[in-house]
């Protein structure tokens, strides 16, 4: 073990129930409590992003993660990462920060930010953080002046469509590589790869051929300028739920054909990703309670009260909103259909409902047009699949407290974690099951992916 996470982080538990048990136990806890209002908070199950980490590194062998801290900066996601030997993608001074907190070293982590402050910049120096990123002469000269020993990759813009996504919006023209990397030679910064994003919606085989074909190129204009080419960043935008249009080992299949049509195996080129949404969205699923509600008239709403055939339509406003976890709503997310905590009686007619954040925030819109049975204050939603920019390292906006995260991992993810590993068995039982540990690993990620995740032992 390489002593990021212990037991002392997470809740053992064990295999025959699932997160909806663990929660509704602190659910039942929390309903106990004589208070005004209930702060929102997390259950997060590790165990699924081991089961994730895995399942990358068996359908990507060439491919190293840097889990972006934007992402999610949780205490617990950043500690299992960093245990099961991913790298971090960090964006700040402050996701450094935490990173490094934790004592991650300094080479295991990307500044990838594409627009960094000059103070960011000397922070990353002199905390010896040396990968960067880079797109326009503004940021090589930043870098250039204010940390001489970075190791740049320079971001191309993989996909200049009209129908482009604005997170593909960073990144060079083809025609501006070779006047940056000659601009960077006469400032004498090492380039050593290229960098590239396209975002869930630019995971297509073409577009993805395309982007690595355009890299392919960059790293022969570098290699003519003298520059000693070797590490490729292919970005993020895996899938972090099954329902998706492309299931990820498909992705992944296209992936790896091409990458050996244009860097095949044994051409000395690094691969690396930022799979983000991938590692944390289906491990986090989020509590929030109802602190007020109002019965308004459909048109103020934003549902559709013909349609629905209700009578009336409420508006329930929750402990949290957009500038808390829900802040995820501004990263293009879909807000996940709640669930009720309390399963209500069948008979009880569905009604227009919209949900909103706290009621100081007018502008705090979370959903609109659900039909939902009648609702009152104190009641609980719970929101699946709530794992990725739902918790940062900056403070909450608006009044809204950081929500608290309950980790937890089943005993046999524990156990694939230290037979991934090559942790030396203990018992009689371990020794007679040993086998090396990678094949370990993807046996059990196997089984993690069809058995129920856990039961809280300490709370049954």
């Amino acid at each position: 073990m390489n002593g990021y996470l212990n037991e002392s982080n997470f809740i053992m538990v064990e295999e025959g129930f699932t997160t909806r048990d663990l929660l509704e136990n602190l659910l039942g806890e929390l309903c106990q409590e004589v208070r005004n209002e209930q702060q929102a908070f997390f259950v997060a199950d590790l165990g699924d992003i081991v089961k994730k980490h895995l399942r990358f590194l068996k359908a990507l062998p060439r491919v190293k993660p840097y889990f972006p801290v934007k992402c999610n900066s949780s205490e617990g996601v950043i500690r299992l990462l960093a245990e099961l030997g991913a790298g971090f993608a960090c964006a700040n001074k402050a996701e450094i920060t935490r990173v490094q907190g934790i004592g991650v070293p300094a080479d295991r982590i990307f500044y990838s930010s594409p627009c960094k402050q000059v103070a960011h910049i000397r922070y990353a120096a002199s905390h010896g953080v040396q990968l960067m990123t880079f797109d326009n002469e503004v940021e090589l000269s930043k870098v250039a002046r204010t940390h001489p020993r970075a190791r740049m990759l320079l971001g191309i813009a993989a996909d200049s469509s009209p129908s482009a996504h604005p997170s593909m919006m960073f990144g060079t023209t083809l025609k501006s590589c070779r006047l940056l990397l000659e601009t960077a030679k006469e400032q004498d910064v090492e380039v050593v790869g290229i960098s590239f994003h396209l975002g869930s919606r630019g995971l297509e085989p073409q577009t993805f051929a395309q982007a690595v074909a355009a890299a392919q190129l960059v790293f022969d204009m570098g290699s003519e300028l003298g520059y000693r080419m070797h590490l490729l960043d292919i970005g993020g935008g895996f899938p972090g739920t099954e329902d998706t249009r492309a299931r990820f080992e498909e992705i992944a299949a296209m992936i790896n054909s091409a990458l050996d049509l244009y860097f095949p195996e044994g051409c000395g080129v690094e691969i690396v990703a930022r799979p983000g949404r991938y590692y944390v969205t289906s491990a986090f699923t989020f509590a929030v309670s109802i602190t007020a509600l109002e019965e308004v008239p459909a048109e103020q709403s934003g549902s559709d009260e013909e349609e629905s055939g209700s009578k009336k339509s409420l508006v329930y406003h929750l402990s949290d909103g957009i500038y808390g976890a829900f802040s995820c709503l501004l990263f293009d997310s879909p807000c996940p259909r709640p669930r009720l905590h309390k399963r209500p009686c069948p008979d009880l007619p569905l009604l227009s409902s919209s949900l909103r954040g706290p009621p100081e925030h007018a502008e705090d819109r979370i959903a609109d047009g659900l039909e939902l049975p009648e609702l009152h204050l104190g009641d609980w939603l719970v929101f699946e699949n709530m794992g990725a920019y739902t918790i940062t390292t900056s403070s909450p906006l608006g009044g809204c407290p950081q929500p608290q995260v309950t980790y937890a991992m089943s005993r046999m993810a524990w156990k694939a974690i230290q037979l991934f590993l090559g942790k030396p068995p203990q018992t009689e039982d371990d020794r007679e099951s040993l086998c090396t540990p990678l094949s370990c690993g993807w046996e059990m990620a196997e089984t993690l992916c069809v058995t129920p995740v856990f039961t809280p032992a300490s709370i049954i």
